[in-house]
């Protein structure tokens, strides 16, 4: 049982193509009368999401700066008459090597997607959210950040612990708005992550669900089914907090 989020909420969900972005959308869709943006790179995020009594926009293009995170959170609000909430599922490896083979551009690429990007996008929806309407911002991470990353992402596995430090310093600003601020800790979802930024094979996946204690890969809708609760009534008193979903992993 997923906890529905509140009727009218105006939910703008950036990376919602992907694997758990999708997930996150179906299940958005059971909420009535839910307004939702729709963000990809690439026209990957279909109109037919549209359903009775839900409006849904969709929003193509690439975020690289704080313009363009700025712009996005704009257009979204113009669109839906303001925002509830922000989900930021965007994030990669823009190119998967060991951290001595690098370039410059190269780690600054990955730090800009994945820490750069969601403290522009949090910081400018923050400033419109409030008031009379309690509000959420839900940020992802990922468990192997807490063990010092992979050699052969190490910028993303950088970037997502200061994801850590992002969620709790937002939410010390944003409590007494009533803005909740939190995260989920990825661990090994099956949601093509692996296979598009780091070109895992399908042995290579199955090695690596095998090293899980529950000896599997988690599923994007157990971690949608997570990050819509923290959007929920039921989640109003978190805030602050990096939700671990990992199947035992790392214990």
């Amino acid at each position: 049982w997923v906890p529905i989020v509140r009727s009218g909420s105006r939910v703008l969900i950036v990376g919602a193509s992907g694997g758990i972005g999708r997930s996150v959308v179906k299940m958005l869709l059971e909420s009535p009368e839910v307004v939702l943006g729709l963000h990809s790179t690439t026209d990957g995020v279909s109109k037919g999401y549209n359903r009775i009594g839900q409006l849904t926009f969709p929003l193509v293009g690439n975020l690289e700066s704080e313009n363009d995170c700025i712009g996005l959170v704009e257009d979204f609000s113009e669109c839906a008459g303001g925002i509830d909430a922000l989900i930021v599922l965007c994030g990669g490896v823009t190119k998967s090597c060991h951290w001595r083979d690098l370039t410059e551009k190269e780690w600054q690429n990955d730090i800009n997607l994945n820490l750069n990007i969601p403290f522009f996008l949090s910081r400018r929806a923050m400033a419109k959210m409030g008031g009379s309407r309690s509000a959420s911002i839900v940020l992802t991470g990922t468990e192997s950040a807490l063990h010092g990353g992979s050699p052969t992402s190490f910028p993303y596995g950088v970037a997502k612990r200061g994801i850590e430090c992002l969620v709790q310093g937002l939410a010390r600003e944003g409590a007494s708005k009533g803005i909740t601020v939190n995260g989920v800790r990825l661990g090994f979802i099956a949601s093509g992550f692996h296979e598009r930024w780091l070109g895992k094979s399908i042995k290579a996946l199955l090695e690596r669900s095998a090293m899980i204690p529950m000896k599997r890969a988690g599923t994007p809708q157990e971690a949608a089914a997570l990050i819509i609760y923290l959007l929920s009534d039921w989640a109003r008193f978190i805030t602050g907090q990096m939700l671990a979903i990992t199947g035992g992993d790392w214990l």
